[in-house]
């Protein structure tokens, strides 16, 4: 089964760090472009970063996230520090090109 499952979510206060993790199944991430995603309340899905032969950054993450992946694990990692509320959002990975259905996703949420 094809398939991606995000974990590492959390809830952080503001300038804190996480680090989340996208398992891939049914496919070898190797093979495309890995990317992430977040999706806050009562907004649209946008981008965060993606990782090929370059790294790709949103500019509201640029400098405080960084992408990265494990080949040998078929497993991608975003590591987010310098956390901001407006960060809260539930967050995706997928591939590039011809995305996989969505997993449910990591929650991040970052409050005091």
């Amino acid at each position: 089964q094809v398939q991606v499952v995000e974990s590492g979510g959390g809830l952080v206060q503001p300038g804190g760090s996480l680090r989340l993790s996208c398992v891939a199944s049914g496919f070898t991430f190797s093979a495309y472009t890995p990317k992430w995603y977040r999706q806050a309340p009562g907004k649209e899905r946008e981008f965060v970063a993606a990782i090929g032969s370059w790294l790709n950054y949103a500019d509201s993450v640029k400098g405080r996230f960084t992408i990265s992946r494990d080949s040998a694990k078929n497993m991608v990692y975003l590591q987010m520090n310098s956390l901001k509320p407006e960060d809260t959002a539930v967050y995706y990975c997928n591939r590039f090109p011809s995305p996989v259905p969505w997993g449910q996703g990591t929650q991040v949420t970052v409050s005091s």
